[in-house]
């Protein structure tokens, strides 16, 4: 995993509406949490997106910008993000090119990783946290430093 004092690597993935994200363009503006996680519409997962969904108001007060990444496509990303609606962006990362830049580690070597990471303005890493098993941990740990920021 990367570490906090790290820059974060830049890049570029389609978004769930067919845009393209990057990470230097959001930056210019807000902090970002980057979310990586397993797969769309399984019960840690949604736990997970609504989680920061019900908070993503005080994310937002707080100059940050959520952005959950998997390797799930476009098209499940759309139904994911209107099933549950999430105002924040999901981005396919189908070759997990992004999951690699960012070192995330496979759970038992074969599931793809749940990590956090909280990136600053100038692009560095503030905070990360890596846990499959506490998907709701992500959010409350990454908005109690997130609030130390400003």
């Amino acid at each position: 995993m990367l570490k906090v004092g790290d820059q974060a690597p830049d890049f570029s993935l389609q978004t769930a509406a067919g845009e393209v994200f990057r990470l230097s363009e959001v930056l210019k503006k807000n902090n970002v949490v980057i979310y990586f996680y397993p797969k769309d519409d399984t019960r840690g997962c949604t736990a997970q997106a609504c989680s920061f969904r019900d908070q993503y108001d005080v994310f937002r007060e707080n100059n940050a910008e959520v952005v959950g990444i998997s390797s799930d496509d476009v098209q499940s990303h759309q139904q994911f993000s209107a099933k549950h609606q999430l105002p924040f962006t999901l981005l396919s990362d189908a070759k997990g090119e992004v999951r690699k830049l960012y070192r995330v580690p496979r759970t038992f070597g074969i599931v793809p990783g749940r990590v956090t990471y909280l990136i600053d303005k100038k692009g560095i890493i503030r905070y990360s946290f890596n846990s499959q098993l506490k998907p709701l941990e992500h959010v409350s740990g990454t908005l109690e430093i997130l609030k130390t920021l400003n």
